[in-house]
């Protein structure tokens, strides 16, 4: 004979070991009324994000022995039966436990607890087995799992709300809530108490680890909130995908922070640059618009589709990216950075200063109600500061009761769309060019050179009356027809056909939009001021 060793479960709270009784229990057959086959059939009809949930659950329900209703412990939700003393046959008729019911609603939890059978009972009830009239009452109380998973029947049905459109929760709720709720779902109604469920990963800490107060590893919202503000918590919760696991660490954090600085600061330019615009007044007709401006649209008309579709699929992380992306990459880094020398420098009413804030405007408006439910303070903010005319025109006092921003269908060109990304291309080739020459002390700012191209005839045809100098924010660009392109000769040699040259700009300097032009000095009221100025100025 030997020693063995071996685990043993222990009581958590008196740590003393546990001894196992077979006793008897309630249970809802999975059989009885084909509830499991029931359970299966709604689970096809309900939408599952993400999909391996359907999958999940499915072989949860498909594979789970029958639902044990009963626990035994001193306080809860007390299960409505009674025990006949006579004959030992349970009495858990209809007409009982609404009179249970009843009480309960009147008297409180309590009562139940409080009172022996003889109270809790209908007057003149017998037993439906021997005629009895002396009952005890039942000491089980519900599985938690039963109370949680009925929760509908106290917060949707009163409302007119059921199902619910969504039930959201951890990716351990398969097992737990939305595994009850549809099984008491499909006993009650028939159906699942949901149109959608949505699962989500857990929050851990920047290195993967879970969170937990011995490690020090906790990041409490309260903190980001005092720290950084409710919208930073918000945008790391968006910019998450969250059907994984979720890090947050002060990086990660600071990275948001970041983001969000930008999204600010390019809606506070717009902002700042509609100080004197009317929409009612003011604003150009889509077909007077300038190239620039009708592919600022166009690129505005690819963002609504895109973030409404995060929002209707629940992808909020590719809502993030999508407003991040069009801030930093189409708006601030050529939409806007191109557009400056108009906004400053041309005449208050040129029609061209007026077609760039039509369109700013109508940017920030739609911008404003893309980010509304994630940004929600900032997008408020904005709100009220744009003309009253929004306000009214929306009959929306917040951005919160605003409609989602549509899309003009004359904003779509596919013409467009194919020569702005050669546009674009050949401005990335200038800026890499510039960039070479800045380092080598030729120049300093971009509005200090002239870039000659050379391109061969297609390409030629392409660039030919683009506004290649505004495109690429320089003094003056000479594009010139070639024959082919050599492999070597000048400052950038492109397979793709075209060659440039940066030089630095030998006209005199404008000293109020920088250019460097040759007209400057030729008007003797203002000798120090280009064409463009003096016509601005006058």
């Amino acid at each position: 004979h030997g020693s063995l060793n071996h685990s043993y479960p222990h009581c958590w709270r008196c740590k003393q070991p546990v001894i196992f009784r077979a006793t008897e229990q309630w249970f809802v057959s999975m059989e009885t009324n084909e509830l499991r086959k029931e359970a299966l059939a709604e689970i096809e009809r309900v939408r599952w994000i993400p999909a391996y949930g359907r999958d999940r659950i499915n072989g949860m329900i498909e594979n789970r022995p029958d639902w044990c209703l009963s626990r035994q412990r001193v306080w809860g939700t007390p299960i409505p039966g009674f025990t006949c003393v006579k004959c030992g046959k349970v009495l858990a008729h209809p007409r009982v436990i609404d009179h249970v019911a009843d009480l309960i609603g009147q008297h409180g939890t309590d009562y139940w607890f409080a009172n022996q059978a003889a109270a809790l009972l209908p007057a003149g009830t017998q037993c439906e087995g021997c005629g009895g009239t002396e009952f005890e009452k039942e000491r089980d109380i519900l599985d938690v799992w039963f109370e949680s998973g009925v929760s509908y029947a106290a917060v949707l049905k009163s409302r007119q709300w059921y199902p619910a459109d969504l039930y959201l929760e951890g990716s351990d709720q398969h097992r737990g809530w939305f595994h009850s709720a549809l099984l008491a779902g499909v006993i009650t109604d028939h159906q699942a108490p949901y149109k959608a469920v949505l699962t989500h990963g857990f929050v851990l800490d920047g290195a993967g680890r879970k969170m937990s107060k011995s490690a020090g590893n906790v990041v409490a919202p309260q903190d980001v909130i005092k720290q950084s503000g409710a919208e930073i918590l918000r945008l790391w919760v968006s910019a998450q995908d969250y059907r994984e696991d979720l890090r947050i660490s002060q990086e990660i954090l600071n990275h948001l922070i970041e983001a969000y600085r930008k999204i600010r600061n390019t809606c506070r330019f717009l902002l700042s640059n509609l100080y004197d615009f009317d929409p009612a007044q003011h604003r150009v007709p889509f077909e007077q618009l300038p190239e620039l401006d009708r592919w600022a649209l166009m690129r505005l008309g690819d963002l609504v589709p895109r973030v409404r579709k995060g929002y209707d699929e629940f992808e909020f992380h590719t809502i993030f990216h999508a407003l991040n992306n069009f801030c930093s990459v189409d708006l601030s880094a050529v939409y806007l950075d191109i557009l400056k020398d108009r906004l400053y420098t041309f005449r208050k009413d040129s029609p061209l200063r007026r077609g760039s804030q039509t369109v700013l405007f109508d940017i920030l408006v739609a911008l404003t109600k893309l980010m509304a439910p994630v940004l929600s303070f900032t997008a408020e903010e904005i709100w009220r500061m744009l003309p009253e005319s929004v306000r009214r025109d929306s009959k929306a006092d917040s951005v919160h009761l605003a409609m989602f921003p549509e899309v003009d269908p004359r904003w779509a060109d596919a013409k467009l769309a194919q020569r702005w990304e050669r546009l674009l291309d050949v401005r990335m080739k200038i800026q890499s060019a510039l960039e070479w020459r800045r380092r080598d002390k030729v120049i300093g700012s971009s509005l200090e050179a002239k870039v000659v191209i050379g391109a061969v005839e297609d390409v030629y045809k392409e660039l030919e009356g683009a506004d290649l100098t505004g495109l690429c924010i320089v003094s003056e660009v000479i594009l010139n027809r070639v024959g082919e392109i050599p492999q070597e000769g000048h400052l950038l040699c492109d397979t793709a056909g075209l060659w440039i040259d940066v030089e630095k700009a030998t006209s005199a300097k404008c000293e109020r939009c920088w250019n460097y032009r040759a007209a400057v000095g030729s008007f003797p009221d203002h000798p120090t001021l280009c064409d463009r100025c003096v016509e601005a100025v006058r």
